[in-house]
């Protein structure tokens, strides 16, 4: 064997051993969500729960359509989190965890139930980022800040709050009162996102093409709409996606139960009537 021969193997098994140890690192850095949240619990195995509600299975999340832009999510753990919490639309429960966006007050609340354990609010007062990186029994919540605009076509930095959940393997994000697409950066920091709650109502919030940007963005396998205001505007946001990637499913129920097991393989548009009003 000739030298250069020699020498070029040597260089193919070096590479070889290097892809095998780096394998592990990028198979876990792709199984979190989000991706840059130091100390992330989503690299520690959850262990066994005890279950709350029959229909739930360990590795499963329950997640209910309220109104608006509220849900309800409820983990095998029993740790119950009720979205845009305010004084409007809210569920029947008194939830562990409330999280508020800032924008109207159909997305916070000044006087939240007090026997709410966790109220986290999107938005600081002095304008600085809110961060969130909280482990509630077996649920992680977390947030990316995002500007909103003012009334008269400012901008409100940081004013609204991205929360991002994590329960069963499960990457639900709620985009609160998304006004803009996201960056590089932003997709860096979200990560893996399975279950996407957009607002659809391409006015108040983000107009249609952008959030269709946006959620093509982020690949994410389920999108479930909200804050819309009428069967038109949904329609509206629905007929746009004609012809694209998106299957779309209207359920009776508005509540839905996911795992990983059971996420689409072709990106769909789960439609969820309220159970409250809009």
């Amino acid at each position: 064997m000739t030298r250069v021969a020699t020498v070029c193997l040597l260089a193919l098994a070096s590479l070889a051993a290097c892809l095998a140890a780096s394998a592990p690192a990028r198979a876990q850095q792709a199984e979190r969500c989000p991706k840059l949240v130091a100390g992330s619990p989503f690299l520690q195995p959850l262990g066994p729960r005890a279950l709350p509600a029959a229909y739930l299975e360990p590795r499963q999340v329950s997640l209910a359509y309220i109104g608006h832009s509220t849900f309800l999510i409820e983990t095998a753990g029993g740790v119950t989190v009720t979205t845009d919490y305010n004084d409007y639309v809210r569920p029947d429960v008194v939830p562990r965890v409330a999280t508020m966006n800032r924008a109207h007050s159909t997305h916070y609340s000044l006087n939240p139930d007090p026997g709410i354990e966790y109220v986290l609010k999107g938005w600081r007062e002095d304008r600085d980022p809110v961060r969130y990186d909280l482990e509630v029994g077996d649920l992680w919540i977390g947030n990316l800040p995002t500007n909103i605009r003012d009334m008269q076509g400012g901008t409100i930095r940081n004013g609204n709050s991205i929360f991002i959940f994590r329960a069963a393997d499960i990457c639900i994000a709620h985009l609160g009162h998304l006004h803009h697409t996201l960056t590089v950066d932003d997709l860096a920091v979200l990560g893996r996102i399975d279950v996407v709650l957009a607002p659809v109502d391409g006015s108040y919030t983000l107009d249609v093409d952008g959030m269709i940007e946006v959620l093509k963005a982020l690949e994410a396998p389920v999108v479930i709409p909200m804050h819309y205001f009428n069967e038109s505007t949904l329609n509206r946001f629905l007929d746009r996606l004609a012809g694209s990637q998106y299957a779309v499913e209207r359920r009776e129920s508005p509540q839905v139960v996911f795992s990983r097991e059971t996420l689409p393989a072709k990106p769909t548009v789960i439609v969820l009537p309220a159970s409250r009003y809009q």
